[in-house]
């Protein structure tokens, strides 16, 4: 008789954990998966998905604005945020619902539950204090949004969690970072009709970023009516009745309804006994891991976000797959973290693969190739926009090595393009690719010259 009540037990029923249950869990083991909020995970309940679903409201402004120039007289529109709060919710609800029943559908045990591990090979329901004895444990418990730096009445803003359910549209929001989440909601909040400030200490937004996007990103934001505070920060927060006021470093007061604090996650590991189990974990609470996301305590494993690696979602559910398919389906299977597509949902939004111009610099002989044209539809609304696209080619080999894009659809088109640059397309297969016209798109394909050499 096995010594162990599961195979596999997973805590948290995020994009990672769902994923490695449901695989696991296909290749026969025996699995239990316990969430202590809803499945779905950061991803599908209070991140990427509903964000979507924000960035695409905040776009009809564009479209009403932009629909004069194509002959369409339109009544005044207005905007009924409570609406748009319901709609999501809605459709997270659906969404939690497919998540439990694909994970039912593959027979693994759903436990609603926040379980903590109490040794190697053993975990505890707090809501029931049952125990369970499980051959390997995963954790999959993602990250946190925090409100860094701590300053005083830090607790009067709210992170991203909260921003979506706000009961009304503030009329005023600061926004502080400038990341994925702080320039995203900003654009969002902007598109909504919120006047908005965008405050962050560095002098560009999306650092890490290629800096012809940085630089293409700033400027257009500047150009929405963005209020950008750029090399500033925060050093209090009041309430001056029923508005908030920050204090900036250079003394400087801004009012808001709200202000929103985007400056970074956590993985989320407190309290979950990691430490107890002998579990290695950074100063910031990450779990080191190895290539097949083995922590340092050989029965127990690590997926996504909670383990810093690279925190985007379809990496956390490639690493779930992995491990699951290592583990227990006899098919050893390691994640490339080195070649990653990612988008940020800004308006503009930008796309980009591979390695950034400074990147690129100090590992080959680089040659970049770089366009930045009005896009057709822009001929018509008349709005000041530019799309911005660039390719970055290995000299010695012609391989393509990075390629940035800022506009409209540059997320979809990013996508089609990290599978020719996975594949090691160079800049003569991008060069013989027939254009596909009138596309903003085949603006990819037809760039030959050259920038001149730095």
């Amino acid at each position: 008789m096995s010594d162990f009540d599961v195979d596999l037990f997973v805590i948290g029923g995020g994009s990672g954990g769902v994923r490695a249950a449901r695989i696991a869990a296909g290749h026969g083991a025996k699995v239990m998966i316990a969430e202590e909020y809803r499945f779905g995970g950061t991803c599908v309940i209070r991140g990427c998905v509903p964000k979507k679903l924000f960035v695409y409201a905040s776009r009809f402004t564009d479209e009403f604005e932009d629909a004069a120039g194509y002959g369409w007289s339109l009544a005044k529109a207005s905007f009924d945020w409570p609406t748009l709060v319901r709609n999501k919710d809605a459709e997270i609800a659906r969404l939690e619902r497919i998540y439990r029943t694909n994970l039912e559908r593959a027979g693994v045990e759903l436990v609603d539950s926040r379980a903590v591990i109490e040794d190697p090979h053993t975990v505890r329901l707090l809501k029931t204090g049952a125990r369970v004895r499980a051959r390997t444990i995963l954790v999959a418990t993602g990250g946190y949004p925090v409100k860094e730096p701590a300053i005083p009445g830090v607790d009067l803003a709210i992170t991203s969690n909260e921003a979506f359910h706000l009961e009304e549209l503030p009329r005023r929001i600061i926004v502080v970072g400038a990341g994925y989440i702080a320039v995203e909601f900003a654009g969002i909040f902007a598109g909504l009709g919120v006047q908005t400030t965008l405050v962050h200490r560095g002098d560009k937004l999306l650092r890490g970023f290629d800096e012809d996007l940085r630089e293409g990103l700033t400027e257009a934001y500047a150009r929405r009516g963005i209020k950008l505070a750029l090399s500033r920060t925060i050093t209090r927060i009041d309430r001056g009745g029923e508005e908030l006021v920050a204090t900036l470093d250079d003394g400087s007061r801004l009012a808001a309804d709200q202000i929103m604090i985007a400056t970074g996650r956590r993985p989320n590991t407190a309290n979950l006994g990691l430490e107890a189990a002998g579990v290695r974990m950074n100063g910031n609470g990450a779990v080191f891991v190895d290539g097949a996301s083995r922590s340092s305590v050989p029965s127990i494993y690590a997926v996504g976000d909670v383990t810093d690696r690279v925190n985007l979602t379809p990496v956390a559910i490639r690493e779930g797959h992995a491990f699951a398919d290592s583990l227990f389906g006899g098919r050893p299977t390691s994640v490339d973290h080195s070649l990653i597509p990612t988008a940020v949902f800004s308006t503009p939004e930008i796309g980009t693969v591979g390695l950034t111009e400074s990147e690129a610099r100090e590992r080959c002989d680089v040659v970049v190739y770089r366009s930045a044209f009005r896009t057709m539809k822009a001929t018509l609304s008349g709005r000041d926009e530019r799309m911005m696209m660039k390719i970055l080619v290995d000299g010695a080999s012609d391989k393509v090595v990075g390629v940035h894009i800022l506009g409209e659809g540059a997320a979809e088109m990013i996508q089609l393009v990290g599978i020719a640059v996975t594949m090691g397309a160079t800049k003569a297969d991008f060069d013989r690719t027939m254009a596909l016209h009138p596309t903003a798109a085949e603006e990819l394909v037809t760039m030959r010259t050259p920038l001149p050499r730095a």
